[in-house]
């Protein structure tokens, strides 16, 4: 599909590339800028996990259709020791980084659609999806 793409996560660098490339494909989908920064935020906070507790990941760019909407597909994979307590993770204010804990649950509130599968030892998949708001043509 059209701006189907990946970024490697491997360093501190790839965060930026993976912000930059994902506001430009959600901007060429007709995204506006409160909607970009969004989805650019949530790119960084995906590709900072992976940075911070994988160490190497990727960062899925997919647009998408259903019935009359379209939008932007972001999957964050990795393959690290994945999350011990989903449910914890998903709380306000947790954070096992030191970070402010605004992580995960920030996340689902930015987006529209939410989905996160991780196996300890094997790792994460989280996928989320923005949708353009009116109607498809």
């Amino acid at each position: 599909m059209e701006y189907e793409s990946s970024i490697k996560i491997l360093s501190e660098w790839d965060i930026v590339t993976a912000r930059q490339h994902g506001r430009n494909i959600a901007k060429k989908l007709g995204f506006g800028t409160v909607d970009q920064t969004r989805i650019t935020t949530v790119i960084s906070e995906l590709a900072r996990n992976i940075y911070l507790y994988a160490g190497k990941g990727e960062i899925h760019f997919e647009p998408v259709s259903a019935l009359e909407k379209r939008g932007l597909k972001v999957i964050a994979r990795d393959y690290g020791p994945g999350i011990q307590d989903i449910r914890r993770a998903m709380e306000d204010g947790y954070s096992t980084s030191g970070g402010l804990g605004a992580g995960l649950p920030g996340v689902k509130r930015l987006m529209d659609e939410f989905d996160l599968t991780s196996t300890v030892g094997k790792g994460t998949t989280i996928q989320v999806v923005k949708w353009l708001r009116g109607r498809f043509r």
